[in-house]
């Protein structure tokens, strides 16, 4: 078997034993085994691994599957052919089984997990997460500009020595702004809202905008014109936007945060007025170089007039920031420059006076794929919308080569902290602390430290190191939504229920499975194999596991 698929000579792989994160991307394994995505797929085609199909049809593989790909490739590198390799896999995985047959849980007679402290609470993991009032900036730089540069936060910006002058000489007001083009905020937004309150921490005033009035309209995109929303549906979606901002800044104090909506002072707008008074103070030549009207311009789809006027509305709402509150810095994403400089002009022309702007970077991956993307669909704040499970199983699943980066953005840890966990990701990257880390943090401080604890609970429930009965519906049914599944009614054959999830070939192969003593429904060993599910979790699932990490569920309702 050639092994030219190698990018890299072979090297020590970190053993996947975290409970918590039971399934990978191709990228991910073929970054943590050293080889191709096209070596992955050759296997797969020649059976030797099978992946999972996500109902977007992404490949995800198990951390079973990643162990067993590493031997593959161990195999291959020694020169075996591809029959004996499947005679040695197939041996494997009946050493497996009967060890799964011995009995409960060797492990248990080893003492607790891997990270376990005598208390309960687990290596890397805090017991507890700062609340509001909690939340502190670092104190080892010696001003609050120096501190956003360090963790990645500016990517572009007005002068920055004047910016680090006005951030350090006293209280200033700055904005974000927040268009209301879904129900639902997502991590690009959570960027900036972390942004704004690392500046309100350091006696800052924030203001944050709902686009009541801009949300009408919507930004342009690179590609297409936006689907245009009805007047009702964006005063849902403002309401809903203006209640997730309200949970990351503190409205007490001296320097307490402001809510507004631009529709207060669009509404009462006429197009003459507007015109006459905005639209005036703008150069067409100007607003054909932005970035986005351009790439618009460019692209077969072109412009309306309609989003070519968004800056000009966004340019007018730090005007009228300014001119009621004194706002003068803006926040927002690089990708949304043109926009904010357009009121820097604005203000400058109207009033005279110098107002700046930070860009932050748009994150991508260590491959240089989108961040905040899980199978094609954006990871929202909302829980309605990305379970708690899902969220936090987002956060864990992120590669060395990002973690660092990662926590330096997204929590308030300090730096001596993230610079040890960087440390340990260097030295032991196969405990997985940084990456279990930013998963808690970052799921407390969205949804909170009693759905982070559920979204671990229910991942090492999957896995027997918990309690599946005590996971409620809906935190059970994220956590075997990338499972295979199939619904069968209450009291169908479990040997059924495994070959419709695929853990089995054939019902011969599944009833050999249960007299090996390798099957468990519900956590608990299956030694009957005529036996019937009998759903006792919630929502009627029946979680299946085969051996010690081949999983699949069956819905009875």
């Amino acid at each position: 078997m050639s092994t030219s698929a190698r990018t890299e000579p072979s090297r020590p792989v970190s053993p996947l034993d975290d409970a918590s994160a039971p399934f990978y991307t191709i990228g991910q394994v073929a970054s943590l085994l050293g080889v191709r995505p096209a070596a992955i797929r050759r296997f797969e085609q020649e059976r030797l691994i099978a992946p999972i199909r996500s109902q977007g049809g992404q490949r995800r593989y198990s951390r079973d599957e990643v162990d067993r790909l590493r031997e593959v490739v161990d195999l291959a590198e020694e020169g075996v052919t591809l029959a004996g390799v499947r005679r040695v896999l197939a041996l494997r995985e009946r050493v497996d089984e009967l060890e799964a047959a011995a009995g409960p849980d060797r492990a248990a007679d080893a003492g607790p997990r891997a990270g376990a402290r005598p208390d309960g609470t687990v290596e890397g993991v805090p017991s507890a997460v700062p609340s509001l009032a909690d939340q502190r900036n670092d104190d080892s730089f010696p001003d609050i500009w120096e501190e956003i540069v360090w963790r990645g936060l500016v990517h572009v910006s007005t002068d920055p020595a004047e910016l680090k002058a006005l951030l350090a000489d006293g209280p200033i007001t700055y904005y974000c702004g927040f268009d209301p083009t879904a129900p639902s905020l997502h991590l690009g937004n959570l960027v900036q809202l972390l942004l704004l309150r690392r500046l309100q921490l350091a006696g800052h005033r924030p203001i944050g905008l709902v686009g009541g009035s801009t949300g009408l309209i919507g930004d342009p995109r690179p590609t297409a014109e936006r689907t245009l929303h009805s007047r009702e549906t964006v005063a849902e979606w403002v309401a809903r936007l203006e209640a997730q901002v309200r949970r990351f800044l503190s409205f007490e104090g001296e320097n307490a945060a402001r809510i507004v909506n631009n529709l207060d002072w669009f509404g009462r707008y006429s197009a003459i007025d507007f015109l006459r008074d905005i639209g005036k103070h703008f150069r067409v030549g100007t607003m054909l170089k932005k970035d986005a009207v351009a790439a618009r311009l460019s692209s077969d789809a072109g412009i309306s007039y309609t989003e070519f006027s968004y800056q000009i509305l966004q340019g007018d709402d730090f005007l009228q920031l300014y001119r009621n509150y004194g706002c003068i810095l803006q926040t927002g994403g690089s990708d949304q420059w043109g926009n904010l400089t357009s009121g820097i002009d604005l203000i400058h022309k109207v009033e005279g006076v110098t107002a700046h702007a930070i860009g932050t970077p748009l994150i991508t991956n260590s491959d240089g794929t989108k961040f905040g993307k899980s199978e094609g669909n954006a990871i929202w704040l909302d829980p309605e919308m990305c379970s708690p499970y899902r969220f936090y199983q987002f956060w864990l699943n992120q590669a060395d080569a990002d973690v660092i980066d990662r926590l330096k953005v997204f929590t308030f840890l300090p730096r001596a902290e993230i610079e040890r966990l960087e440390a340990a990701v260097a030295a032991e990257p196969f405990k997985r602390e940084a990456q279990r880390t930013l998963a808690w943090e970052v799921t407390s401080l969205v949804h909170g430290e009693e759905a982070a604890r559920a979204a671990i609970a229910a991942s090492e429930a999957l896995f027997g190191q918990g309690d599946l009965a005590a996971l409620d519906e809906a935190t059970l049914r994220s956590a075997v939504e990338e499972l295979e599944t199939a619904r069968l009614p209450a009291g169908a054959p479990v040997v059924a229920a495994l070959a419709e999830t695929g853990l089995v070939s054939s019902l011969s192969e599944g009833r050999r499975a249960i007299q090996q003593g390798g099957i468990y429904v519900d956590n608990a060993k299956v030694v009957d194999e005529n036996a019937v599910l009998e759903p006792a979790l919630a929502g009627g699932i029946v979680v299946l596991r085969r051996g010690k990490r081949s999983l699949a569920a069956a819905f009875t309702r």
